[in-house]
Formats: structure tokens, C-alpha cells, sequence
């Protein structure tokens, strides 16, 4: 029986200000709060909160047969508490259904994957934290910034636990092979890999309201009859794409939500049901093993990280922001981690790409792929000056993590007994406490025995006063 996997990512980009070399050293303040919260304001309103609403009514009309998958990063949703709290609500309704999975990803939406494992395995146990703060779930699959992919991450993503993940099911890769079964890594024969459907989820997400491409419009039965025209063999079929499609790279004037509402009920038509990622995993075998050695995703034509890492001026930014890596890990300071999350973000190299592309890029402030590329590194040589100071450049990355990891264990022990401390005063006020109940007690016993003796006399003058009234009761009566 087919399925199909609908798989949507929410991450915001955070806007950087123009920062000018004199800054470096004097502002340490790198973003531009007033455009971030217009755009995800914007958004907001525009894509998310319609696509949830439309994607909530579908669960109602149709129960636990239909079923989506998401994916936050983390700093996407430390701007959604910031300016759209209600996005984060809606979402919280939909998991209430349990028709709704949600993914791991990097915090930053960065790239670490590609420079520092260390960094990329915290960064995706940040992130479910964070979902498993939100929404009660712990992450099964996971989902790299932009489904960038290799054998070597998903090794990686074994190691941390997942079983299964998504990447892009780019040609170059594939071959001959489709991307409508599910396959394992080479290097992790038990990691399981769910491919994208390029064609299926640009229609969507890209072409939709395009009038000169031949498919236009876009029915949604004839986009179900095409899955279900399929081999019967091929029985995957995943639709990724970024939520902000429904309602910003496709206006709600295109009826883009009508559409993704008549899928499901054309779907059961035809004997075609949902899945999440989790469910196929652990339903469906591998037929064999997917070999990447180069790294891909699912930007651009070329599918890899050329968008990112295409030309010396993008290389030269991330070889020297993860330069410090290691230090900030270390390190762990809570100022730098911030920035260090928000400078991390794919987009801050996006927007230094020098290639042309089918899909529309806007720089924001940036006139050019050289104005990016200056105003961030001003602000990153800001940023390298404060890790450096705030730990001398002098000290290697190991002789810090030995201080570190000293002052952390001190600081354990001053813990342990402070705790030691609090546990032996609350013990000690407990026997004082027990010692006063005694006194007094002790006290209480000890005035009853004095005041027995003075009890005594009264009682026998009483009682000779009675036996001299009975006496002369006697006389009276004789007389």
C-alpha cells in the first residue's frame, strides 16, 4: 500500500544590522530586532497560522488517517516565543491529536554537520530538548539544515541514537535508483533514509502558481493519480518542503490550501494512506544501502553545499567562525552561545553565494554577495575578539578544556558539599527541635510531681472536717 510522508520545516532567519568596521570592539549588539520581528510578524499571519489552521481541520475531518511531520529549529522557535507565541500554541494543539511527529535538526539551522561533529551532536540534543519541552515528544528521525546529507552525518546521526533521517532524493545520487523506497546508510546499515521527492514537492512548493509551467493548474486529483500511478513496488512517497511555501512562496490568492486540503480525501480514493517519518521507519525494510560520499542537499540545481560554500568569501567566513568552535563548546558561556547560535545560521552564508539560481534569493539589506560577506565579518571579528578574550588566544583548546573541566569539577564539589552543608544544618535543626519537645516534656513531668505533695493535706483536712461533722451529727442524734 502506498503512503505518504508530508514533512513541512519552520525556521525563521535572524536578520543581522549593518555593523561597520569601527563597531568591532565597541558594539556587541549584532542584530536587527525591528526587521525580525516584522518578518516573522509577517509570516505569521501570511503562512503559518492559515497552513496550521487548514493542516488542523484536516486531522479533524479525517482522524488519525492523515498525518504530517515537522521540523523547528531552535532558533526558529526562540523567535516564534518572541513575536508569534501563537504559532507555538497552534502546534501544541495539533500534537494533542497524535497525528503530528516532530523531528530533530540543528539549534542554529547552521552547519556545523560539515565542520565540527562535536558541535553538531549538541546542537541537535539542544533541539530536543527543546521539543520534548514543548511538545512531549523525544525525536526518532532526524533531519539536517536543508536535508545536507553524507555516509559520514549519518554515522553520526546513528551514533546519537536516531533511526532513521531525510535527505534529498537528488539524481546524481540515485541514479537509476527512485526515491519512493526507503534505503539505509552505507556506514550505519541500521540508520534509515527517507529520500525526497524532488519533482512532487517543487510542484507544491515552488511551481504551483506559476501559469507558464505546462502542468498549470494543479489539480490536487491529478496530483494523487500520479502517485498512484506508480509501481506497485514503490510504495514511499515524501513530500518536504518549508511551511512558508503555503501562503509566501505560494499566496493564499493561488488556493494553495484548498489544494493541500483535497489531498487526503482524493488519497483515500485511491487506497493511498499517511505516515510519519517514525512509522515508516519502523514499518518498512531498506532495500540496500545508499551511497554518499559527497555531500548533498536540497538547494539548487547541483543539490550540495555550493550555495554555501561555493567562493573564497564564503569559505573564508565559515573556516573562521568555526575556527572557535571548539572554544565556544568548551567555554559554554551563555552571551556567546547566543550569538554563537544566531551567526551559525545557513542564511548568513546564503546570502554571500555567488551562483545563479532558479529560486529567488532576497539579501535584505545587502546590495551584494560582497556587502554580506563585510558586514559579517565585521560583526564575526567582533565576536572572535570576545571568545578570545574572555579566554586568552594563548590557551590551546585542551589546556582550556583542562581548566574548564577543573573549575567544573571544583565547582561539583563545592556543590556536593554545600548540599552537605544544608542536608547536616536540616538535621541538626531536627535534633534541637527533638531536644526542646524533650525538655519540655521532662519540664511538664517535673511540675506535676511537685504540685502532688501540696494535693495531699488538702485532701485529708477534707477528710477530717467530714469525720468531725459526723461526729457531731452523732451527738445531736443521741441527744
Amino acid at each position: 500500500m502506498k503512503t505518504i510522508c508530508l514533512y513541512f520545516e519552520i525556521h525563521q532567519i535572524i536578520h543581522l544590522k549593518r555593523y561597520r568596521f569601527f563597531d568591532i570592539g565597541t558594539d556587541h549588539y549584532y542584530y536587527d530586532d525591528y526587521e525580525n520581528e516584522r518578518s516573522i510578524t509577517d509570516i505569521a499571519e501570511r503562512s503559518y497560522m492559515p497552513a496550521l489552521n487548514t493542516l488542523g481541520e484536516m486531522i479533524k475531518d479525517h482522524g488519525d488517517y492523515f498525518k504530517v511531520a515537522f521540523s523547528l529549529s531552535g532558533v526558529g522557535m526562540e523567535q516564534l516565543e518572541l513575536h508569534a507565541p501563537q504559532v507555538l500554541e497552534k502546534l501544541q494543539e495539533l500534537n494533542q491529536s497524535g497525528c503530528v511527529e516532530f523531528l530533530a535538526e540543528p539549534y542554529s539551522h547552521g552547519l556545523a554537520s560539515l565542520a565540527n561533529p562535536e558541535s553538531f551532536s549538541k546542537e541537535v540534543k539542544r533541539q530536543c530538548e527543546k521539543i520534548k519541552e514543548y511538545f512531549g515528544q523525544s525525536p526518532k528521525v532526524l533531519r539536517n539544515s536543508s536535508l545536507i546529507y553524507s555516509d559520514e552525518i549519518g554515522q553520526q546521526a546513528f551514533d546519537m541514537g536516531f533511526k532513521g533521517m531525510l535527505t534529498e532524493g537528488a539524481k546524481h545520487v540515485l541514479g537509476w535508483k527512485s526515491p519512493h523506497y526507503v534505503y539505509n546508510c552505507a556506514l550505519a546499515p541500521d540508520l534509515k533514509l527517507l529520500l525526497r521527492d524532488v519533482k512532487l514537492s517543487d510542484d507544491i512548493s515552488l511551481r504551483f502558481n506559476n501559469s507558464d509551467w505546462d502542468e498549470y493548474p494543479l489539480f490536487a486529483d491529478n496530483y494523487i493519480n500520479e502517485i498512484a500511478s506508480f509501481p506497485e513496488e514503490e510504495q514511499v512517497i515524501n513530500i518536504f518542503m518549508e511551511l512558508s511555501a503555503l501562503g509566501i512562496a505560494q499566496p493564499l490568492s493561488s488556493n494553495i490550501l484548498e489544494f493541500i486540503k483535497a489531498l487526503p480525501v482524493c488519497a483515500k480514493q485511491k487506497g493511498i494512506i499517511f505516515s510519519t517519518p517514525s512509522e515508516i521507519c519502523m514499518k518498512m525494510k531498506s532495500v540496500g544501502n545508499l551511497d554518499v560520499p559527497d555531500t548533498l542537499s536540497w538547494v539548487d540545481e547541483e543539490r550540495d553545499v555550493s550555495c554555501w560554500l561555493g567562493n573564497p568569501m564564503q569559505r573564508e567566513a565559515f573556516n573562521k567562525l568555526y575556527s572557535v568552535a571548539d572554544r565556544v563548546r568548551i567555554a559554554d558561556d551563555p552571551r556567546i552561545n547566543v550569538d554563537w547560535d544566531y551567526l551559525q545560521a545557513s542564511n548568513n552564508f546564503r546570502f554571500m553565494t555567488t551562483k545563479p539560481s532558479n529560486v529567488g534569493l532576497d539579501r535584505g539589506i545587502y546590495s551584494s554577495p560582497f556587502d554580506a560577506f563585510t558586514n559579517y565579518m565585521n560583526i564575526l571579528g567582533d565576536f572572535l575578539n570576545r571568545v578570545n578574550s574572555l579566554y586568552p588566544e594563548e590557551i590551546g583548546n585542551e589546556e582550556l578544556n583542562g581548566l574548564l573541566t577543573t573549575i567544573r569539577n571544583q565547582g561539583d564539589e563545592i556543590d556536593m558539599k554545600e548540599k552537605e552543608i544544608t542536608r547536616l544544618q536540616t538535621k541538626l535543626e531536627k535534633m534541637e527541635s527533638t531536644e526542646e519537645k524533650l525538655k519540655a516534656k521532662i519540664d511538664k513531668l517535673e511540675g506535676k510531681k511537685e504540685a502532688a505533695p501540696k494535693k495531699a493535706p488538702a485532701k485529708r483536712s477534707q477528710a477530717r472536717k467530714s469525720s468531725a461533722k459526723a461526729v457531731a451529727t452523732k451527738s445531736s442524734a443521741q441527744e
